[in-house]
């Protein structure tokens, strides 16, 4: 391979353990990384050669570093094998060498992706036997080159692993304890933590039950800038043929000499078993930090008082559980001593704890200030961070009151609870395979509990989190205002055990009939807006101050064919709400947009959900206006796509009139026939449950019913939540 290409500006991705692809963005962007962007699984950046090497050196939190060699539009699995051969692997792999292929993504071409990894393998095989008479052989374990290809939306990318093997096998660890925790998920949590900030200000670190140690080691090398790869001896670039090893060396050595010679801070780590502090102690020797930190035989009750005199430290543990521990009990034991801890003698300091059962992390007995889901592996984990000052359990929380704790125990809780569980396996598989963060997790299933529950799942710098949002339908007159207040405590109580998400994140809104607009006055004033992601884009909601947090789940698919859509035409967006359907239509290259609301609050909402993903208000233009004027006044310009969803009833002070859609929405319609290219699409969604289309607009335009196809899975139990139509001129 040509060295003058390796220092062009090339693409690779790392991939990360799941909730820390914000922190790994920071992390490239610092070790010199250009273009870094979050996608799906890990960070995309850009640089020369030397970026991918220090990616690989000095990353703390990659899982691995891939370069990508190229992509295409793949329709067929031969148009697949024909692209993979299209490429010179003459100058990735010498023929005598070894290969390993993997393929993930999904591409409509393959049912399994063993099958996809067999024809990457032979169209590779068997490029190179055609150029040199040569074929290399297979070899799964420490190949010369390992070739990733990944598919998504029809389009395939060709990778090359510089790692060769998880980033996380940092050389230190030979054996460790069972259900260890890996390496960069501990530098993860520790980052997450605020370590490095701590160790700065002088403060120390204590994990009192470190296991196999790697939170103590991980913490030390974070202290004394130590590069986490220095001590591999396995890399996938070294039997790769465009490797540099004169670079590679260069930036070793400029690793090494970066590094303190000593620790600057205190750092010990203790556990009740011998077996794990005899290895936490050898690993820490591997690691060079041996004579450095502290680690001894010691169990949770007796450790050490921290200095009052000193900063505040970092607690950081990673309490046993499932095969690291004996039994239910002697867990549950092991968190409430954490709590004693952190309500104690440790509440000035910082605290992290990582578990991996969430029922188990209600018992540590203190409101976590922040709740992230991470994985270690295959184990879905709740990261539970707490601040410095007084602990102590809270029952009230952002509204929600348990007086009785014992009311989780009742059969109607825990006919509740079984329901959530039986959503959670049957919803929850279909919300991983079509990467859905945000999801409605119950609707009313049962009438006796007339609850609402979406998940949200953060992203960007919420990545990580979660946070339920309940809506009560308000209940009838023949329940008594005690026997829903029972039901809805009895609900509540089991949604933090059963879903891992804690009280404090956990958002109560009573949802009455509104007959006045008043869905979009403010109820709170808290202005706390996250971040998430729904088809790769970065959307901001609210959980607290409006009824609806900005985003409508149930308009997911309708979205989605607004962008498939949006390639090249102009888009109006009308009542545009958080413009969340114009990021969308700018995302599917829609050439320009007008978004109209009547809100200068929702504007301004949309002006940074449009920001957070690169699109400029220049060509996404934002109007201020009563939708019904603006449609009634004159055709300035015309548009190729049109969006057209407006409330059920609205009679804002603002607004000339009151709009009912039943009533008005033909003449809403009509306004936007009038502003339609002669072959552009419109389409019109609404939420009256009982609407009924005016027949009449059959005679003056095609329709098309698409309602069932814009139900997403997990309103599939209600098909009233919406109506939609596509729209279009008549011929002729």
């Amino acid at each position: 391979m040509d060295r003058s290409d390796l220092n062009a500006g090339l693409r690779f991705f790392a991939t990360v353990p799941r909730g820390f692809a914000d922190l790994l963005a920071v992390e490239l962007a610092g070790l010199g990384a250009g273009e870094v962007r979050e996608v799906g699984g890990g960070v995309q950046f850009t640089g020369p050669l030397a970026a991918g090497y220090r990616a690989c050196l000095e990353s703390r939190l990659a899982s691995r570093v891939l370069l990508e060699v190229a992509r295409a539009p793949v329709g067929s699995a031969q148009d697949f094998y024909d692209f993979v051969r299209s490429v010179d692997w003459t100058a990735h792999l010498d023929s005598r060498g070894t290969l390993a292929c993997e393929f993930t993504g999904n591409h409509a071409a393959f049912n399994n992706t063993h099958f996809a990894a067999l024809r990457l393998k032979d169209a590779i095989c068997d490029q190179l036997r055609d150029a040199t008479r040569l074929r290399p052989s297979v070899e799964t374990q420490r190949p010369d080159l390992r070739v990733h290809a990944h598919a998504h939306r029809g389009e395939v990318t060709l990778l090359v692993d510089l790692a060769g093997e998880s980033l996380s096998r940092r050389g230190y660890r030979l054996a460790g304890c069972e259900a260890p925790l890996r390496e960069n998920l501990a530098a993860g949590v520790l980052m997450r933590a605020g370590w490095p900030a701590i160790a700065a200000a002088g403060g120390a670190l204590r994990d009192p039950m470190c296991g196999s140690g790697t939170f103590i080691i991980e913490a030390a090398w974070m202290a004394t800038n130590t590069a986490p790869g220095l001590l591999r001896d396995y890399w996938g670039f070294q039997g790769w043929r465009g490797h540099d090893a004169q670079l590679w060396s260069q930036l070793r050595e400029q690793a090494r000499a970066r590094m303190l010679q000593q620790l600057p801070v205190s750092i010990y780590g203790s556990d009740r078993n011998r077996g794990a502090v005899a290895t936490a102690q050898a690993n820490a020797r591997r690691a060079g930090v041996g004579r450095d930190v502290l680690i001894e035989q010691l169990d949770i009750e007796a450790l050490p008082l921290p200095s009052a005199d000193a900063p505040p430290g970092l607690l950081c543990v990673n309490p046993p559980y499932g095969e690291r521990i004996s039994g239910d009990e002697e867990a549950a034991a092991a968190h409430r001593a954490i709590g004693e801890a952190l309500r104690g003698p440790y509440a000035s300091w910082h605290a992290a704890v990582l578990t991996g059962a969430p029922a188990l992390g209600q018992l540590i007995g203190c409101e976590a200030s922040r709740v992230h889901t991470v994985w270690n592996g295959a184990i879905e984990c709740r990261l539970l961070r707490f601040q410095p000052g007084e602990r102590r359990v809270r029952r009230e929380s952002r509204g929600i009151v348990i007086d009785d704790p014992a009311i989780a125990q009742s059969p109607g809780a825990q006919m509740f609870a079984n329901r959530l569980r039986k959503n959670l396996r049957h919803l929850g598989k279909q919300a991983s395979r079509q990467g859905v963060g945000c999801w409605r997790l119950y609707d009313a299933d049962m009438p006796e509990y007339a609850l609402a529950v979406d998940l949200y799942t953060g992203a960007g710098p919420d990545a990580g989190q979660r946070w339920l949002y309940v809506q009560e339908y308000a209940p009838p007159p023949t329940v008594s205002p005690e026997a829903a207040r029972r039901r809805r405590e009895e609900a509540l109580s089991v949604l933090p055990e059963v879903t891992g998400v804690a009280l404090p994140q956990v958002h109560l809104r009573v949802r009455r009939r509104q007959k006045d607009g008043g869905q979009y006055r403010k109820l709170n004033r808290r202005e706390e807006f996250r971040v998430v992601e729904e088809d790769g884009l970065q959307l901001q909601i609210n959980l607290d101050d409006y009824l609806d947090t900005g985003l409508f789940l149930d308009h997911r698919l309708t979205r989605g064919r607004l962008r498939a859509a949006a390639q090249g035409r102009r888009f109006l967006n009308l009542f545009c709400y958080t413009g969340v359907a114009t990021v969308h239509a700018a995302a599917g290259g829609a050439r320009s947009s007008l978004s109209i609301d009547l809100s200068r609050t929702y504007l301004d909402w949309a002006g940074r959900n449009l920001a957070l993903n690169g699109f400029s208000t220049d060509t996404h233009r934002l109007l201020q206006a009563d939708c019904l004027t603006w449609l009634a006044g004159p055709v300035e310009e015309s548009f190729d796509l049109i969006f057209l969803d407006p409330p059920t009833f609205s009679n804002s002070a603002r607004m000339e009139g009151v709009l009912d859609v039943q009533r008005d929405h033909a003449q809403l319609i009509d306004g936007c026939l009038r502003r339609l290219s002669p072959d552009g699409l419109l389409v019109f969604s609404n939420n009256a449950q009982r609407f009924v289309l005016d027949p009449a607009l059959e005679q003056r335009c095609e329709v098309k019913d698409i309602t069932a196809a814009t139900l997403p899975f997990d309103f599939a139990g209600n098909p009233r939540i919406h109506r939609c139509f596509e729209m279009r001129h008549r011929p002729g």
